[in-house]
This record gives structure tokens, C-alpha cells and sequence, in this order.
């Protein structure tokens, strides 16, 4: 599907827009630590990514090379990623969490010329991923043996003259190639134009109220397609003010000086957040404050003030199924949460709901996306003018991600409503058969599983056993609570009830014999969830799929399997 953009939306037209007309507006606020904080203004982004374009022109990279960026999100990522454009160059961000093998993987695979490495935490273990030779520029927030061995940023930007003029780049020509998180095997670089990103950020302008006054906190990964969308493209477009988070730590202090209007986050952080706040206001306490009239609106003030989000006009959840539940607790206390639906294959702009309306669906399509479901699988099929342009050096893999007519597969199964709206009911190869002949969709046990407060993620599994059993990876309190007998006991309740209660919803077919509780974190270094936070079904069957016989018929609700 060919994508028609008006070259004043352009990716690099948009920064001449701002350098010329808010020259001295504040684009990017940036925490340096011991709550030191500097903001860079349009003229200073240029101005820095003029200079360091400048930069890579003089190393005598030539136009379409491959360029990689490894950090987390900090305004030198965004300049990075303007530099590299400004010098005719393509763009390669790789997530700031990869194991060593997978940056190597990434970095050869793209034959990328050049690494910028920024803010990281395990630099030390990642480094090893690094082929020898590949020339490296550190940022400023960089560790301490990046900036002692590589041409630190500062450095060049102040003995470096910035690139002079306007340098345009076609629509069609390829901006970044963005490399899928590996859910289903081997990272794949999904090749994606400037045009194609300018049409996501028209099309959701019409959804999604960003503008000069706009405030976002960028914290989940500038690597991943959405925050890429929405923050970088969606602050070209609009000129709004983005922040960035520090540490961890730091993070509700960080959203305490964003207070963003506009807040998107995916369901695993929207849940641990609900979790905080439930921590404080026991459940049966805030339903019964909830009631009351007078109370009700000071309480939703006070709990969306202590989140940070008390400026917040549009909350949005995706890159994996929000729970109902979970949207209808946000609800109830004043936050109207959208669900978006998209891949990285189409820049993850397919549906949207309309905040609050829809809840378990997935909305309709933006405009002017198509979107199907095939009659025999069940599977959702799009056509988008942000398709990408295809998998990088790999012709076959491009061939097989689309139907013979031309539509896009998504490999998820889905279902319309009366009104139109999607509902996502699971992957197509994630339904597993029992030994009793009937088909089970993990997903929607999984939406309930994961509401507990003690499970960080889980898996239902159980191809050809009698019933499904549930994995459980339990967050770090609920494993040290495990160190107290009463703890452990009080736990083991819990979990116990959450099993019956699951179950009671669930067709005979579906119920789990049991539930697994693990204490082993599921790490993207131990290959069990992607770095954005997805469970890996595959890895998680091979790695356990000899205990699950037996796990299945000990004839226990809860089984430990502890490290």
C-alpha cells in the first residue's frame, strides 16, 4: 500500500519547523542524577544533532548506512537518532536490556557501521556483544569504561561545526529498521520509511490529543515501535514537551515533574501500579470510599496526585491484552484507559478504543486501515499504509508475512463485537489441544492470572495432558514473603483461591489442574520474556515441559518450584 505524505511531515522538515519557529521553546528535560536536571531547547537539539551529523559525514559514512543505538531513553537517544538522518544515514535501535549474543546478532545482521552507546545498567555483561572493531560514540549519561575507551559525544559536538542547510530525505527512503522483540524465534528488522512514520502520527493525531502543550514521560524503550511513534514522531509533529525518567527508583518522582497530560504504559506496569495503590488503600477500604459521594471525587484526586497522573487527559495500554478488570479498576478512580492494538510490522497502529468505551475490545481502525479475519483460522489480517517495507535481507520471511492478496498476517486470533470493535482472543499458534481432543486459548485465563498481586507473569500451557496447569512467576514480595512458614501458608491461600476462582469461569475443558509458583525471575538474560516484556511461550515449554506430567497430577492446587 503506497503511503502519500505531504513533505512538510517529514521526519527532518518537522525539526526545521521547530528550530525556526520555537527556537527557544523547550523540547527534552532530562535528569542527570542527584536530582540534577537540564532541559535542551529546540535550537540546543538541533544544534547538538547538526554537529554530530557533521560528525559522521566525516567519518565517511555514506547515505543508507546502518547506524546503531544502544541505551535507554534519554534526550542524546532522540539526537542520536536526528544525527543519524541528518547525515543520510538509517537509524538501528536495539533495546537497552539485550544479552550479549543478541546485540552481536542485531549489529551484524544490519551491518551497522557505527554504535552510539548511552545510559545502561549492565554494560559491563553487554559489551562482550559488541563486534571488535565497530567504531562506538558515547553519550554523556554513558558508563563510566564506555566514555574511557570510545569518542565521547561532548567531545565532538564542541570541536565539531554543525551541518549546515536542510537535508531532505525522500518519503519512500528507509528511516530505521527496527528489530521485532523475538517472541517466536530470532529477531527479525522490520524496515519502516519516513513516510510511513508520518502517516501513524497524522492518522493518530485524529485519536490521540497531543499538541504544543502536550507533556509525556518517555521511559518505556525508545526501541520499541510505539514509544518510537508516539514520543519521537509524535513530538515532531506536534511540538509537545518530553521527559525522561532517571532510574527506578526515581520513577514516581519522575512522573511527579512530568505530571504528563498524555500517559501511555503497557498492562505489566499499569498492573504494578494498581498494586501500589492497593498496597496503601486495602481493596474493601477504597470500594466502600468509592461509594460515597462526597468522598469519592477527593479520593480519585488523591490516588491519580500520588500516581502522578493528576493532569492526565489521555491514558493509553498496549503491546499486550489489558485485563477488563483492570481497565474497570482504572475507571472506577477517574482514569479512562485506551487499548491499542498494532505490531511493529505495521508501527503499531491499527486500533484504538475510545478511552473508557469498548473495555475487552480493541476499538476500530484508525483511519484508512483495513482490517479481516480469516474465515477458516480466525486470524486478523491488516492492510496499512504503515506497512512496513519488508524484513531487512530476508525476501522469503517478507513473502511469507502476507497473504496472496496482499493482506499483512498478524498471527493473532480475533472476533468482532456488534458494534464493530475487535476483540483479540488469542495467538493462532498459542491454542493447544488437551489429551482429551479439546482446544484451549491461553490468553484469557492468562488476563485473570496475572491480576493477582503476588504473579509478575504467567503461562497456561498443557498440550496433550488432561488439563491445562498454570505457570506463575511471582514478583519479589511474594518471594520473600515465601521465607516467613505464616507468610508461605497465607500465600499459598491465596493462590489456591485464585485457582477455584479462575476455574469457576472457565468451560470443564479449560480448568487447570494446577497452578505452578516460581521463584526464578523470568529475565530477557534468561531468554524467558522479551525485552518488552512478553511472556516466551516456546521457551518457557521447552525449558519445563518434562515436569508437567507430573506437576499435573500431584494432586495439589499449588506447586512450588523453587531455585
Amino acid at each position: 500500500m503506497t503511503t502519500i505524505i505531504a513533505d512538510d511531515a517529514l521526519a527532518l522538515q518537522r525539526l526545521y519547523h521547530w528550530e525556526r519557529t520555537a527556537p527557544e521553546r523547550v523540547a527534552l528535560t532530562q535528569p542527570l542524577g542527584g536530582g540534577v536536571v537540564r532541559d535542551y531547547t529546540w535550537r540546543e537539539v538541533l544544534d547538538q544533532s547538526r554537529r554530530m551529523a557533521a560528525h559522521l559525514q566525516s567519518l565517511g559514512l555514506q547515505p543508507g548506512d546502518r547506524i546503531a543505538i544502544l541505551s535507554k531513553n534519554t534526550a542524546h537517544w532522540l539526537m542520536s537518532d536526528f544525527a543519524i538522518w541528518l547525515a543520510g544515514c538509517v537509524s538501528v535501535p536495539l533495546f537497552p536490556t539485550l544479552a550479549p549474543g543478541t546485540i552481536r546478532q542485531i549489529l551484524e545482521h544490519s551491518e551497522s557501521r557505527l554504535l552510539f552507546v548511552g545510559k545502561l545498567d549492565g554494560w559491563d555483561h553487554m559489551k562482550s556483544g559488541v563486534p571488535e572493531g565497530l567504531p562506538c560514540i558515547s553519550h554523556p549519561l554513558a558508563p563510566q569504561d564506555a566514555q574511557e575507551n570510545n569518542p565521547r559525544w561532548d567531545d565532538i559536538a564542541a570541536s565539531t561545526a554543525p551541518l549546515q542547510g536542510e537535508p531532505v530525505r525522500p518519503g519512500e527512503e528507509l528511516a530505521s529498521i527496527i528489530y521485532t522483540s523475538g517472541t517466536t524465534g530470532a529477531p527479525k528488522g522490520v524496515m519502516h520509511s519516513f513516510a510511513a512514520f508520518a502517516w501513524v502520527v497524522q492518522t493518530a493525531l485524529k485519536r490521540v490529543p497531543l499538541d504544543g502543550s502536550t507533556r509525556m514521560l518517555s521511559y518505556l524503550p525508545l526501541s520499541h515501535v510505539v514509544e518510537r511513534a508516539l514520543v519521537e514522531h509524535g513530538q515532531l509533529a506536534s511540538g509537545m514537551h518530553v521527559y525522561f525518567a532517571d532510574r527506578l527508583e526515581t520513577f514516581a518522582a519522575d512522573l511527579q515533574r512530568a505530571r504528563p497530560t498524555v500517559f501511555f504504559s503497557v498492562p505489566r506496569l499499569w498492573v504494578k501500579f494498581q498494586h501500589g495503590v492497593l498496597a496503601k488503600i486495602p481493596a474493601a477500604k477504597l470500594d466502600r470510599l468509592l461509594q460515597l459521594p462526597i468522598a469519592r471525587g477527593l479520593v480519585r484526586r488523591k490516588i491519580l496526585t500520588a500516581l502522578g497522573l493528576q493532569d492526565c487527559i489521555f491514558a493509553a495500554g498496549g503491546a499486550a491484552p489489558m485485563p477488563p478488570e483492570l481497565l474497570r479498576w482504572y475507571a472506577r478512580i477517574g482514569l479512562h484507559i485506551a487499548e491499542g492494538y498494532g505490531m511493529t510490522e505495521n508501527l503499531a497502529a491499527t486500533h484504538i478504543t475510545v478511552p473508557g468505551q469498548a473495555i475487552g475490545t480493541v476499538g476500530q481502525t484508525y483511519d484508512g486501515v483495513q482490517c479481516r479475519l480469516d474465515p477458516a483460522s480466525g486470524e486478523i489480517q491488516i492492510k496499512s499504509p504503515a506497512t512496513m517495507l519488508g524484513y531487512y535481507k530476508e525476501p522469503e520471511l517478507t513473502r511469507q508475512a502476507f497473504t496472496d492478496d496482499g493482506w499483512m498476517h498478524t498471527g493473532d486470533k480475533g472476533a468482532f463485537d456488534a458494534a464493530g470493535n475487535l476483540k483479540i482472543t488469542g495467538r493462532v499458534k498459542d491454542i493447544f489441544k488437551t489429551s482429551k481432543g479439546k482446544y484451549v486459548a491461553p490468553a484469557p485465563i492468562e488476563e485473570r492470572l496475572v491480576m493477582h498481586a503476588a504473579v509478575e507473569a504467567c503461562c497456561v500451557t498443557g498440550a496433550n495432558l488432561g488439563q491445562p496447569i498454570g505457570l506463575l512467576m511471582l514478583n519479589d514480595e511474594a518471594v520473600r514473603q515465601l521465607q516467613d512458614p505464616a507468610g508461605r501458608a497465607e500465600l499459598e491461600a491465596s493462590l489456591a483461591e485464585l485457582l477455584q476462582s479462575t476455574n469457576r469461569a472457565l468451560d470443564p475443558h479449560e480448568q487447570m489442574a494446577c497452578l505452578v509458583a516460581m521463584t526464578e525471575a523470568w529475565t530477557v538474560d534468561n531468554e524467558l520474556i522479551t525485552p518488552t516484556l512478553k511472556v516466551k511461550r516456546n521457551r518457557i515449554e521447552d525449558l519445563f515441559a518434562a515436569n508437567f506430567e507430573r506437576w499435573a497430577h500431584m494432586g495439589r492446587a499449588i506447586v512450588w518450584h523453587e531455585q
